[in-house]
């Protein structure tokens, strides 16, 4: 396969990440669908995606044509079969049965060629590659939360994995306007293996008392860190960062340091899940 066939993808799933990943795909004005089984997500997605580019407008980054031709190339469906795509990168919920669930029929439906990723933060590539027939292609294809700012995207290499794929995904990768690092499969690959100990620390701290949360992320701001780790927590979803420290607790056998938050869990609990639901460790209008 050579990495100039990628013309067309299938993104699955329309929350966030699958919005974010769906704009900056029609923003590189690949043919783009954006499929998920609620039609209510869908629309909201569709959405975020015209609100999004509509204030690359009001900021002089976009021209109204622009925004229009970007828009041409989005196509909304709540059923795959049927649609022909050169890449599919899967953004769904983060839970392993989920997912393998989707590979499986996502394998049964396209050809050999098609180049299946999956987005997970934190759940082995290796497992899922195992549960499809092909398993030389499929890759991870890591996003960062929101995909529109964040520019690093993680490809992640299984032992099954084909070079030549992965020279596309990062051929993909980079015509999206992002910065490719390819690396291998392991319990949160790089940066969430990393990040896992900027969140959790400062949980730590605030259980302890010794300073509460808006200090915490202040001293860490000016520290050089663009985001304190209880705002950005609130940013990417309290549900979805809790889940993350749970795989890799689970991954590393409960290594100590990755011992997920009670503060965290509680607020969870509480149905407080950050900004998209008005209140986490902050509250939100």
């Amino acid at each position: 396969m050579l990495s100039n066939v990628i013309k067309s993808i299938l993104v699955c799933g329309a929350g966030t990440m699958g919005a974010g990943i769906a704009q900056l795909a029609i923003e590189s004005e690949f043919d783009t669908f954006l499929f998920d089984t609620d039609k209510y997500a869908l629309e909201n997605a569709r959405i975020r995606i015209d609100n999004s580019l509509q204030k690359h407008i009001e900021k002089e980054k976009l021209k109204n044509d622009e925004k229009d031709r970007m828009l041409s190339h989005l196509k909304l469906s709540d059923n795959f079969k049927g649609i022909q795509a050169d890449m599919i990168i899967e953004a769904i919920v983060e839970k392993i049965e989920d997912k393998l669930s989707l590979f499986k029929d996502l394998s049964q439906h396209f050809p050999p060629e098609t180049i299946l990723a999956t987005n997970t933060s934190s759940l082995q590539v290796t497992e899922i590659a195992a549960a499809v027939p092909q398993k030389r292609r499929v890759i991870g294809m890591h996003f960062f939360n929101p995909p529109a700012a964040m520019k690093l995207v993680e490809i992640v290499k299984t032992t099954y994995s084909d070079a030549v794929i992965l020279e596309a995904a990062v051929a993909f990768v980079k015509r999206l306007g992002r910065i490719p690092v390819l690396v291998k499969d392991s319990p949160g690959f790089i940066v969430n293996r990393i990040a896992r100990q900027y969140y959790l620390e400062a949980f730590r701290i605030a259980e302890d008392q010794m300073a509460d949360f808006r200090t915490i992320d202040y001293l860490l701001e000016n520290a050089g860190f663009r985001m304190g780790p209880f705002a950005l927590t609130d940013l990417i979803g309290q549900d979805i960062n809790y889940a993350t420290t749970q795989s890799l607790y689970r991954a590393f056998f409960q290594e100590p340091r990755f011992r997920p938050s009670v503060l965290q869990a509680g607020l969870i609990k509480a149905g407080h899940l950050g900004k998209k639901s008005g209140k986490g460790f902050f509250e939100y209008e």
